[in-house]
């Protein structure tokens, strides 16, 4: 089984192929900033045309980049909207009292990813121990998906108190966001990081579904070039964390 490593940098994207008898080769091109998935096809054509792989010879493509690093930086993600328990919209943007310059009174921290216009309180309240204590008001999310829709929204982050006890309000928000408007990406909480504390969850969340189209069209375009070369290999994303996932998984949690 021969191995394949890809990674785009900003200026070039580097390939490197092991193959089955062990010899290396090394390859590198511009990376193609308009659509990055072109310089990949780029670097792996004179490897499968070349004859370096056999047809139908089984392989792995082991894919890093840094494409949803530089969509939050430079703020290219999807028109998204937050939807948050009542009362609780503002936690993003308060954020916490850890500041990287301690004694600097005219600090600017971040914006947020969502301006405050299209951050929502939603009626729905879960106690810490996972009781309901007002149920998720259903009518209002529909109301609420429509105009969004009509607006533009691309993404919504749903991000409700104590959701990591008991995630049913942020799943039940989710299916009717399916219902109404299919076409919107949707990130729950419960799902991308289901731990404690309002802050780093939320701002995740947002993260996560900010750049998921853009990172799903990318993957889906490279699994397209891959094809097209003749690679019927596995595929699969780095994570920041060193580990790897399917395409599907990286396109459902690009943040990670």
């Amino acid at each position: 089984m021969y191995r394949v490593a890809i990674d785009i940098g900003g200026t070039f994207t580097d390939m490197l192929l092991v193959g089955e008898d062990g010899s290396a080769v090394i390859g590198k091109t511009l990376t193609t900033s308009a659509d990055p998935s072109e310089a990949v096809e780029n670097a792996l054509r004179p490897v499968f045309e070349g004859g370096r792989v056999k047809p139908g010879a089984r392989g792995i493509l082991i894919h890093g980049t840094t494409l949803v690093t530089n969509a939050l930086i430079e703020r290219k993600g999807a028109p998204t909207a937050l939807l948050a328990t009542a009362g609780f919209r503002d936690a993003v943007e308060i954020g916490r009292e850890h500041r990287y310059e301690l004694y600097d009174l005219n600090l600017e921290l971040p914006k947020p990813l969502v301006p405050r216009h299209l951050r929502f309180d939603v009626p729905e309240r879960t106690a810490a121990d996972g009781t309901v204590l007002q149920p998720l008001d259903e009518a209002f999310i529909k109301r609420l998906v429509v105009e969004l829709r009509d607006k533009g929204i691309r993404a919504i982050a749903v991000s409700y108190l104590n959701s990591f006890r008991n995630p049913e309000h942020e799943r039940r928000t989710a299916a009717l966001i399916a219902e109404v408007a299919p076409e919107i990406m949707v990130s729950t909480s419960s799902d991308v990081v289901a731990e404690i504390r309002e802050f780093p969850r939320t701002s995740t969340t947002l993260a996560n579904v900010y750049v998921q189209e853009r990172v799903s069209d990318y993957l889906s375009s490279l699994q397209i070039r891959l094809k097209k070369l003749g690679f019927t290999g596995s595929f699969f994303v780095m994570f920041s964390s060193g580990g790897i996932a399917t395409r599907e998984t990286a396109s459902r949690f690009p943040v990670r």
